[in-house]
């Protein structure tokens, strides 16, 4: 007999269904989730698997084919992972025969899809002049510079932007978690007002300003252009990362006999190393696909970086050969490939303000 108030249980014959029920539910939820994920992915992954297909086949129909090949091998690899993610729980055994099913993959790519490939289009790398001899003209007068120059002069920009994004973020950013002056709260509005800004609108005045100093076709000129408008939003965020960082940590320290500029090298960087490596790889990708700047204030060919060298050579050779510009698109692309592969697991932990992202 049940009493008044008592919460009704379900018979002990019931646990077995529910739990299978929930088992189900689980499963249907994680299905859709995956689903979801593999929809909302391929508008953004086709381009660039397009993108390599035609830079490693050519351009006579072969790298529609090679994309389609692909597909048609990729889709149900992705489909049998999920299966494997559902139907196995023990993650060891799970782990086998996904590495099985990727060798399978693989082999499978390499079987349907080999006959197409070469690495033809990548001449580029050593050849100077491969805009001329694409459209037939003799090598002189060639207005390209080696892609090597390009790529060395966008390496030393996003390298060298990198380094001042986070060196002046980290240390504004302390101050501004740290210390309370006159005009702070102002500051720090200013700052989201000035991320705010389209930088279009800055084209001219910046245009003029680096004329008059004498900046004007120069690397350093665009450095200085691009770290001016990373620069709020960086420090912001890194004020954000002291915000999260204790008093106690530093008082602690400066108890027991370290000076200021040791605690805050030694115990309050190792705290907020993920949101400068964050910065970091923001900043490092912004100068590397800078095109705006580049193509307003640099001139000579010898200035030129890489989004600039694939835009001449898209407007010079689109025409006759798109297989070399898809080369030239992947060649660009892979140093922010390694660069987020390497950090990736790092970024994934990242937490401003206490709430991990």
């Amino acid at each position: 007999m049940q009493l008044a108030g008592e919460i009704a249980r379900p018979a002990a014959q019931d646990w077995p269904r529910l739990v299978a029920r929930a088992r189900v539910r689980r499963r249907a939820v994680t299905i859709f989730l995956y689903a979801v994920l593999i929809l909302g992915s391929l508008p953004i992954v086709v381009p660039y698997l397009w993108l390599f297909t035609v830079a490693l086949s050519g351009r006579t129909g072969a790298g529609t084919t090679v994309l389609w090949l692909t597909l048609a091998i990729l889709m149900p690899a992705l489909v049998a992972a999920l299966v494997l993610r559902i139907a196995f729980e023990d993650e060891r055994r799970r782990r086998r025969f996904e590495l099985a099913l990727a060798a399978v993959t693989l082999i499978a790519l390499a079987f349907v899809t080999g006959p197409y490939l070469h690495t033809d289009n990548f001449r580029f790398l050593w050849i100077t002049d491969i805009a001329n001899q694409l459209k037939g003209e003799s090598g002189t007068g060639s207005r390209y510079p080696s892609v090597w120059t390009a790529f060395g002069n966008s390496l030393f920009i996003a390298l060298t932007q990198m380094v001042l994004v986070v060196s002046v973020s980290t240390m504004a950013g302390y101050y501004l978690s740290r210390f309370d002056f006159a005009g702070r709260a102002g500051y720090l509005k200013g700052l989201l007002v000035l991320h705010a800004f389209p930088a279009m609108t800055l084209i001219i005045p910046i245009f003029l300003l680096t004329y008059w100093v004498g900046l004007l076709d120069t690397l350093t000129g665009v450095i200085l252009v691009v770290v001016a408008l990373e620069l709020p939003f960086a420090i912001f965020v890194m004020k954000g990362f002291f915000d999260a960082v204790p008093w106690d940590i530093e008082m602690s320290g400066m108890v027991d006999g370290a000076s200021r500029r040791q605690a805050f090298f030694m115990l309050i960087l190792p705290q907020v190393k993920v949101g400068m490596l964050a910065i970091g790889v923001f900043a490092f990708l912004r100068g590397w696909e800078e095109y705006v700047f580049v193509r307003t204030l640099l001139f000579k060919n010898t200035n030129w970086t890489m989004s600039l060298y694939l835009f001449w050579m898209n407007e010079d050779v689109m025409g006759t050969d798109y297989a070399m510009v898809s080369a030239i698109g992947v060649f660009y692309v892979l140093p922010s490939v390694v660069l987020y592969t390497i950090c990736q697991k790092y970024l994934t932990q990242m937490s401003i303000g206490g709430i991990k992202g």
